[in-house]
């Protein structure tokens, strides 16, 4: 384990730009068995001084890192609706796989179901729903599972075909 330490400890973070070892103490770690000196060191202040400039440094470089991180995790991070009590929204069924076992296979299942309402404003980013008791997931969804519903266009609800008549008999 003492090897595992060491070697970590020397190694250069791309992060900081420096060894972690070296960013706490200011040197390199010991190799040898050499003594310590007994006594006061009289270049405390200058290590002090020191030790607070590399911390800086490391801080500033973890900073720009963070920044960069930030950046790219934006990147797949959209908007987030705004949405209202009273609203009509779309339910994923990602989370309802197990619900819809009876159903037809899972490749042409709907991937929403609905449409709810919006029963009340958790957070920005969660929704109270008022789902139906054969819905058994937890009220509260976050938003990332539902979708705004927009009613059909005029014209586009199919309607049911009448029933064939064979020998005078509905199917």
């Amino acid at each position: 384990m003492g090897t595992v330490e060491f070697a970590y400890n020397n190694k250069v973070h791309l992060s900081t730009q420096t060894t972690p070892f070296k960013a706490n103490y200011r040197q390199a770690p010991r190799m040898g068995f050499k003594g310590r000196k007994k006594g006061k060191y009289e270049g405390a202040k200058k290590f002090i001084e020191k030790m607070k400039e590399i911390q800086e440094e490391a801080r500033v470089a973890l900073g720009k890192v963070q920044e960069k991180i930030k950046k790219y995790a934006d990147r797949k991070r959209g908007e987030v609706d705004n949405y209202k009590v009273g609203n009509l929204v779309m339910l994923s069924t990602k989370d309802l796989k197990y619900q819809m076992v009876g159903r037809r296979t899972e490749k042409v299942t709907e991937r929403f179901v609905g449409p709810y309402k919006v029963k009340k404003i958790i957070l920005s980013n969660a929704v109270e729903l008022e789902l139906p008791n054969t819905i058994k997931i937890h009220l509260v969804v976050n938003v990332s599972r539902i979708h705004r519903y927009v009613g059909q266009v005029e014209g586009q609800k199919r309607k049911q075909p009448a029933p064939v008549i064979i020998d005078g008999e509905k199917e």
